[in-house]
């Protein structure tokens, strides 16, 4: 851990003299990116300076404590000494903290996509009940809720629907979210009062900027036509829904929700680059890969990361094993509790990957 640190401080300095020089001020676009990284780095030296200066204190504590005879300086020294020795543990465990690696999507807006798995009809009127928990959440959090594409069944739920959350460190707090989602309750259809098990596939993608993932237009076939639905002034009528077909991955993103063509391209775009970027992701890091594929999986019943109890009010993430009696909360978006137990989990194990 020392050595991750004595050189991130000497890249500091580095950076330090760096965005000081002229030269590169003059060229802001190379600038704003070192302060930027100079703005990351400095917490962790600036600790790690902290923790060297109560490092040589106890050093000059204990010096005294073995070379000095007057009384009165060593039990200063002693007093000095037993406040720097409580201090240590702390800032230790602060550095390890701050040398975790952090995501750099964590700041970013999301797609969200919830699917139907299985479960017909049922898994659908659940799809639309995530959808609303997800909604309320944001709400809760004063972020903004774009709908980008849906595809409704007859009985009020979603076969799918993808939409957008806007909003600063939406992606740190949803990305936990991916995975197959199981509900277990009696469905109002059900005479006999027999629990039904359903599931929901949920997958959040972060936002993906133009500069970060680059689509050939050449490998994009563009199709329009009309809309289905419900009806209503210019669905039906016109050719505003749009699919797209990205050739080389084999995606094939649909909007349909907007009376005009080139907003239903532009959302398509965006998720269709959401699903570039995370295809790419996963092809650079295996491990990404495999954790994806276990969260999303097929939608199948066995595959799953949270069950959702009616009859017991309960919710249950199965990956940290907590249960909480507070159902109805959670799917009114009160999903905060839930949330920090599954973020402290996932810092627990990267703290294990820090030496």
């Amino acid at each position: 851990m020392f050595e991750k640190l004595d050189f991130i401080e000497e890249k500091y300095k580095d950076l330090s003299e760096k965005i000081a020089d002229p030269e590169i001020i003059a060229d802001q676009a190379k600038w704003q990116k070192l302060i930027k990284e100079h703005a990351e780095v400095e917490p962790i030296v600036n600790k790690y300076r902290e923790y060297k200066r109560v490092i040589d204190g106890i050093k000059e504590s204990k010096e005294i404590l073995e070379l000095e005879d007057d009384e009165e300086m060593r039990e200063l020294a002693k007093m000095e000494l037993s406040e720097l020795e409580s201090e240590k543990p702390q800032i230790e465990d602060d550095l390890k903290l701050l040398l975790i690696p952090k995501d750099p999507n964590d700041a970013k807006n999301v797609i969200v996509e919830v699917r139907a798995g299985a479960g017909g009809d049922e898994a659908g009127l659940f799809a639309g009940s995530l959808y609303r928990m997800y909604t309320m959440f944001a709400e809760k959090n004063r972020w903004k809720v774009e709908l980008m594409s849906s595809n409704a069944t007859g009985v009020g739920g979603f076969k799918e629907v993808v939409f957008m959350i806007k909003g600063k460190g939406a992606y740190s707090r949803l990305k936990y979210e991916s995975g197959v989602h199981r509900v277990q309750r009696i469905p109002s259809t059900e005479s006999g009062g027999r629990i039904h098990t359903s599931t929901v596939t949920v997958a959040v993608l972060p936002e993906v900027d133009d500069v970060e993932i680059e689509v050939n237009q050449n490998d994009i076939r563009i199709d329009v036509f009309r809309s289905s639905g419900n009806g209503g002034q210019s669905v039906n009528t016109t050719d505003s829904a749009v699919r797209l077909t990205h050739m080389p991955s084999g995606i094939v993103i649909s909007c349909q929700d907007e009376k005009s063509q080139l907003k239903n391209k532009d959302k398509a775009m965006k998720i269709l680059k959401a699903r570039l970027y995370d295809l790419a992701q996963a092809e650079q890091n295996k491990e990404i890969a495999q954790e994806r594929k276990a969260q999303v999986g097929t939608g199948d019943r066995s595959e799953r990361i949270r069950t959702y109890n009616y009859p017991q009010g309960r919710i249950t993430d199965h990956r940290i094993s907590l249960t909480l009696y507070k159902l109805d909360q959670a799917l009114d978006g009160e999903l905060n509790e839930v949330i920090d137990a599954l973020a402290t989990a996932d810092q627990a194990e990267k703290l294990k990957m820090v030496e």
